[in-house]
C-alpha cells in the first residue's frame, strides 16, 4: 500500500501468524494543540454512554480485543502481561480512572481505539525513516523504546519498523516516531486482526472526522493495507 512517500508493507511472517489481518492507514496535515474543549466534551459524552453499556468481564468479547489478544498468543506474548492499547484504554475507563489527556492528535486517536476496540498506532509521519513501513513480529533483543515504558521486550509482538527499527506495537508505540506539540503530519494505523475490513474503515474515517472537526484539517488521505 503506498501511502504519499510511504509503503506499507505486511510481512509473511505475519501473514502467517493472522492471514486475516486488514489493516487501514490515516495520513494528513493537521495543527496539534495541548487541547481541544470540543473533543473533550464528545469523549465524556461517548465514555459516559460507553460506561453504561460495557464491563471489565465483557470487553474480552470484543472482536477487535479478542483477535489481538489471539495474535499476541499465536506471536508468543502473553496478551495479559503486555496488555493491547486499545484493551488497556477500555479496561482503564471502565475502572473509572478516565482517559489520559495528552494532546488533541492523541487524544482523538484514543476516542477512535475505544470506540471500536482497536490498537491504532499514532506517528509523527515526518520523524518515520525511510520510504517503507513493514508490519512484523519482534525478535529476541531488539531494541525498542516505549512511549513513557522505557525500554521493553518487544520479542512475539506485531511491530511496524522503518529503516531505523520499530516504531510501534499494538501495546506502545516508539519514543522516536511520537507525537508531539510540533507535529504537523499524522500517520494513524489501525490494526485489524480480526480481518473486518468495514469496521477497520469506519475506525479510520472517525480519525478523519475527528481531524476535521478539531485539528485544522480536511481530513487527508485513508488507504487500506493487507
Amino acid at each position: 500500500m503506498l501511502l504519499e512517500q510511504k509503503t506499507i508493507i505486511v510481512s509473511d511472517e505475519m501473514h502467517r501468524v493472522c492471514p486475516q489481518f486488514v489493516g487501514a492507514a490515516v495520513y494528513a496535515e493537521f495543527v496539534n494543540t495541548p487541547y481541544n474543549t470540543a473533543l473533550w466534551q464528545e469523549i465524556d459524552r461517548y465514555l459516559a454512554e460507553y460506561t453504561k453499556s460495557q464491563t471489565v468481564d465483557t470487553i474480552k468479547h470484543i472482536p477487535a480485543i479478542e483477535a489481538t489478544r489471539a495474535v499476541y498468543r499465536k506471536c508468543g506474548k502473553d496478551p495479559s502481561r503486555y496488555r493491547p492499547s486499545g484493551e488497556a484504554l477500555i479496561r482503564r475507563v471502565l475502572k473509572g480512572k478516565g482517559l489520559y489527556q495528552i494532546d488533541t492528535a492523541v487524544d482523538l486517536i484514543n476516542l477512535a481505539s475505544i470506540a471500536y476496540g482497536y490498537s491504532i498506532g499514532g506517528f509523527d509521519y515526518d520523524k518515520i525513516a525511510g520510504d517503507r513501513i513493514v508490519l512484523g513480529i519482534g525478535r529476541e533483543g531488539e531494541p525498542y523504546e516505549g512511549i513513557g515504558r522505557g525500554m521493553i521486550n518487544i520479542e512475539g509482538l506485531p511491530v511496524y519498523r522503518d529503516d531505523q527499527g520499530g516504531i510501534g506495537t499494538p501495546t506502545s508505540d516508539n519514543e522516536r516516531t511520537k507525537i508531539d506539540a510540533s507535529t504537523s503530519h499524522l500517520l494513524a494505523l489501525v490494526n485489524g486482526y480480526d480481518g473486518n475490513a468495514d469496521t477497520v474503515m469506519k475506525t479510520a474515517q472517525m480519525i478523519q472526522q475527528l481531524l476535521r472537526d478539531c485539528a485544522d484539517s480536511d481530513g487527508g488521505l485513508i488507504a487500506t493495507y493487507q
